[in-house]
This record gives structure tokens, C-alpha cells and sequence, in this order.
């Protein structure tokens, strides 16, 4: 399998490190440069030529939509995926209209990051196969979950009946964000069904997760409802 060359742009030397970690990890991918500034990562995509950018979006000297307009002023036949802790709409807005292939928020779980790379690893699989594309193959290609929701709109695995009790977990109580296992627990479930749900709730934008190091052992992560 052909390997998809990509550039990870990122100031954080422990998150760029983390980012490559995760891009190894999903086949058909390699990491050909990490840069930690702007400067850098212009100047490792003007001379590795990469398929794909993973670029961060705040460095102390600037905005990382800079260099996203700097490649496509150029002409760069380079895709980017957008990984950042920015959550406002008008961050969302101007990379999707940038021409973002995804955006994700920090911090980014692996199961979210790899289903990002799958998807373009099969858009660029697709795109390199086929000259002229129909229909129902573009329609697959921008959105492919639509091939793998049920009849209200959810994703396979998905109930919503569920889905509702773990939402209400989240409304009625004033606690301050739970465990997998907690809510687990309090639907009669088991943590790994709780923790499927949640991370759905996570990739919605329901919920976003914190990591507690205030236990003994290994650190949890801690689910809690995004404010409005």
C-alpha cells in the first residue's frame, strides 16, 4: 500500500510527538516532518511536498489559517487536517471554508483521529483510482456516514433509547462530569457500552472530556457536558 506522506505542524513538542505516535499507528500513513512553527512547516511542505498536513491552528507567532491560505495561494496539492483547541463557529467557519479536509478538538482521543485519517485515506485512494466519478461514488466520498447510520439518523451501534438515558445522566445532574464507569452504572450498563455512547456524545460536541489525575493508579478521563 502506497504510504500517505504527511507533515505534522504543531508548537507543542509533546503533542506533535503524540500526534505522530497516532498517525503511525493507522496503515497506510508516514510522518516525513514535524515542525514546530509556522516558518518551519511552510517551508517543510514547499520542500517534502506532503499529501497531507496535520496543522494546529495558535503558535506564539501567528494564526495557522495563515499558512492554510499561504499553501492554497500557491497552489499546493496538499490536504490539511485542522487539530486545535479552538471551539468557536467562526474558527470552524473560516477553516471549512479554508478548505479543511476535518477539524478536530483538542484533546483528541485516537478512535476520533483515526477515523479522520481512514477517511481520507480512502478519499485519496478513490481520487487516485478514478479519473471520472459518479455520483453515488462522490456522495460516498463527502459523506461517507451516511452508509452507516440507521433510519433516525444515528450511527450503527447507536440506540437511541440509550442514547436519551445517558443524555439525561448529564441534564439532571449537578455533579461535576463522570467516569465511563459511572455512567455505566447508573443506566445498568456496562462501561465499555457507557464509553461507546460517550464518545459519540464526545464527537457531537455533547460532551468534551477531561483527564483526573486526582486518583491513585492510572489517570480517568472525566466526561462532562459542554456549556452553552
Amino acid at each position: 500500500m502506497k504510504r500517505i506522506r504527511t507533515v505534522i505542524v504543531e508548537d507543542d513538542l509533546k503533542i506533535s510527538e503524540l500526534h505522530k505516535r497516532f498517525t503511525e499507528k493507522v496503515e497506510g500513513f508516514e510522518v516525513v516532518g514535524i515542525a514546530n512553527s509556522l516558518a518551519d512547516g511552510e517551508e517543510m511542505v514547499d520542500l517534502l511536498e506532503p499529501e497531507l498536513v496535520l496543522l494546529d491552528l495558535f503558535f506564539p507567532e501567528g494564526n495557522g489559517m495563515q499558512l492554510l491560505r499561504n499553501m492554497r495561494a500557491k497552489g499546493k496539492s496538499v490536504d490539511v487536517i485542522l487539530i486545535t483547541a479552538a471551539k468557536e463557529v467562526s474558527s470552524l467557519q473560516e477553516a471549512l471554508r479554508g478548505g479543511a479536509f476535518d477539524y478536530l478538538v483538542k484533546p483528541v482521543i485516537f478512535d476520533r483521529f483515526k477515523a479522520s485519517l481512514e477517511k481520507f485515506r480512502t478519499y485519496s485512494t478513490e481520487l487516485t483510482r478514478n479519473a471520472v466519478l459518479e455520483q453515488q461514488m462522490i456522495d460516498k466520498l463527502i459523506h461517507p456516514a451516511s452508509e452507516t447510520q440507521d433510519e433516525g439518523g444515528l450511527p450503527k451501534g447507536i440506540d437511541p433509547i440509550t442514547l436519551r438515558k445517558i443524555c439525561a445522566v448529564f441534564d439532571e445532574s449537578g455533579a461535576d462530569g463522570f467516569s465511563a464507569e459511572e455512567v455505566g452504572k447508573k443506566i445498568n450498563a456496562s462501561r465499555n457500552t457507557a464509553r461507546r455512547y460517550l464518545e459519540y456524545l464526545l464527537a457531537s460536541g455533547f460532551l468534551y472530556a477531561d483527564i483526573d489525575y486526582g486518583t491513585v493508579g492510572r489517570p480517568e478521563r472525566i466526561f462532562r457536558k459542554m456549556s452553552i
